[in-house]
């Protein structure tokens, strides 16, 4: 039966119930009416009839006058045509011969007749009035017992209609709401059954269809989604790297044999432990889950000798299908857990040892003949060991130019060293910011004038102190205005500015040349680059604004550029300040 006839069903019911209570209602209550019309109109005529005609008799004598006994017979009459009680119709007869024999002579005996007609004829109607009564009532306590049980009655089927009906509804979407969050769980063994043979029901057919096709494909991809899971188990397991996976919950989810291996681990105990209880007992997975510093390179004593592992850190994010309140906001992402991979990188750290000690080899070899280069040009440009022609005199100026570059390089390449190889010492002193300017000036004073460069200082004559290494941030600030005075025109200007930011020191240094491209600005302070010239200004190794960032970070400075295509360039370094 189709839903749509069960619900006509089931209001043509309460439709039928309703009138089915009114009628009886209206029944008792027309019944009711006609008992009290009866009491009402024929016996009450009868008493008002008697009561007349015993008025003419107290008030008046036999024979009764042509008026009174007109009145007499009058009601007589009426009387005659409302007889309706059993024995009203012989005291009736008895009334009117005993009216008609005092008409014709006055006697006691017929009087008395008269009266005892009148009488019993009273007494009929009454005892009729009060027997019609008495029906009355019980007819209308009949129909308030009939209309009371019938309002009972009506009253339970309601109620019954009104409880069980929504659930005619209401239950089979619970179930279906049921199922379906049962679906959305993965659990494609859920099933609905109902034997109703209406919409419902075939609706479930529906559903436990589209469940048996959901568990078919379901089943049909977990082979496939297993035999992917033990390779990439195999891949994982044969990387050279190590590695270590985590869910969401922070366990352990896999660990190959290298992994296992480092951290003296047993893989197949470990896997589905937690990771903060296992960094209690393992120092070097605590190292590498939660590093105390930005470093990412780990020395690990690994292969019988000290290597280094680079150390590589990735969140996986997944979309998110989860349930989520209306009232917040929806993620569209959520985290899956993340990957740790130790990459060994040992063998270039040696090789980058090696080239390190191979520089300062070579720098050092380097400088003690260059010195001597030095102390030959200057001996050759003394006028005491012999005169030079022009030609000779601008040879010897090239010669001290170029040997000038080749020891500033061997110089910077030394520097370096001492910075990769960790040999970097500065030598700390409370001085004033004014004093390093002053110091760097001094050394580009000579190269300033050959360029008439002018070289504007403005400098804040309250300012704190620094804490820093002297030698070696002037040298960065050399740096910068040798920099400045190469890629300035001549009878230009270069600016230097020093001021206290917050908690800092600020030194500028600032050129109105070329500038420098702002793709080039993000690598400016890499080893070995240099910005591509026109030629006309030479180029130096690429390690002096290299090494001025490690000088500076290594005093917890700060370094930067800012720079813009036909505006110039402003190098700045920052220190902290000391009372």
């Amino acid at each position: 039966m189709k839903i749509k006839t069960k619900l006509r069903l089931g209001f043509g019911f309460l439709f039928i119930l309703v009138l089915s209570f009114g009628l009886i209602a209206l029944f008792f209550l027309n019944e009711l009416s006609n008992k009290s019309k009866v009491i009402l109109k024929d016996n009450y005529k009868s008493l008002k009839y008697v009561g007349a005609m015993r008025h003419i008799v107290d008030e008046s004598s036999f024979p009764l006058s042509t008026e009174k006994a007109q009145q007499f017979e009058e009601n007589l009459k009426y009387e005659g045509q409302n007889i309706t009680e059993h024995g009203e119709k012989i005291a009736f007869e008895k009334l009117a011969s005993a009216y008609h024999s005092l008409q014709l002579s006055s006697n006691v005996n017929n009087l008395k007749n008269l009266r005892s007609a009148l009488h019993t004829i009273e007494d009929v109607n009454m005892k009729a009035i009060y027997q019609k009564n008495e029906q009355a009532n019980a007819a209308a306590s009949r129909a308030n017992l009939y209309i009371s049980i019938a309002a009972v009655l009506s009253f339970l089927i309601l109620f019954t209609f009104i409880v069980n009906f929504p659930g005619f509804v209401a239950n089979p979407l619970a179930e279906f709401s049921a199922a379906i969050k049962q679906i959305s769980r993965k659990n494609y063994k859920q099933r609905l059954h109902f034997n109703n043979h209406d919409e419902f029901t075939e609706l479930a057919d529906a559903f436990n269809g589209m469940v048996l096709k959901l568990n078919e494909w379901e089943n049909s991809n977990l082979s496939k989604i297993k035999s992917e899971k033990l390779r990439i188990e195999a891949i994982i397991a044969q990387m050279q790297d190590a590695i270590i996976g985590l869910n969401e919950k922070g366990e352990i989810l896999f660990l190959n044999h290298l992994a296992a291996k480092l951290m003296n681990l047993d893989e197949d105990k470990i896997i589905g432990q937690n990771a903060t209880e296992l960094m209690k007992k393992n120092e070097l997975l605590k190292r590498i889950i939660k590093p105390a510093t930005e470093n990412k390179t780990l020395k690990i004593y690994a292969d019988d000798k000290e290597s280094y592992f680079l150390l590589e850190h990735r969140e996986i994010v997944i979309p998110n299908y989860d349930d989520q309140d209306e009232k917040t906001l929806i993620a569209s992402s959520k985290s899956a857990g993340s990957v740790y991979v130790l990459k060994n990188i040992t063998q270039f750290k040696e090789l980058d040892e090696a080239k390190t000690n191979f520089i300062a080899t070579v720098s050092h070899e380097l400088k003690t003949p260059l010195s001597s280069i030095k102390m030959s040009l200057k001996l050759l440009s003394d006028e005491r060991v012999g005169m030079m022609n022009e030609e000779q005199n601008q040879l010897l100026t090239h010669i001290k130019e170029d040997s000038d570059r080749l020891l500033k390089i061997t110089s910077e390449l030394l520097d370096l060293s001492q910075v990769e190889t960790g040999n970097l010492k500065l030598t700390f002193a409370i001085t004033k910011p004014i004093d390093i300017v002053n110091y760097a000036v001094d050394a580009v004073k000579f190269q300033a004038e050959q360029k008439s460069i002018q070289l504007e200082m403005n400098c804040d004559k309250n300012l704190g102190f620094v804490n820093a290494d002297i030698q070696k941030t002037a040298w960065v600030l050399v740096n910068f205005l040798s920099n400045a005075l190469r890629y300035s025109s001549e009878k230009s200007k270069v600016q230097i500015d020093v001021i206290q930011k917050d908690q800092f020191i600020q030194f500028s240094v600032q050129d109105f040349g070329k500038g420098i491209d702002e793709k080039y600005q993000k690598r400016l302070f890499e080893r070995y680059f240099q910005v591509p010239t026109d030629g006309q200004n030479k180029s130096g190794s690429g390690l002096g604004l290299a090494i001025s960032k490690d000088f500076i970070e290594a005093e917890d400075g700060k370094i930067w550029v800012e720079s813009a295509i036909g505006e110039g360039s402003k190098f700045s370094f920052a220190l902290p300040a000391v009372s």
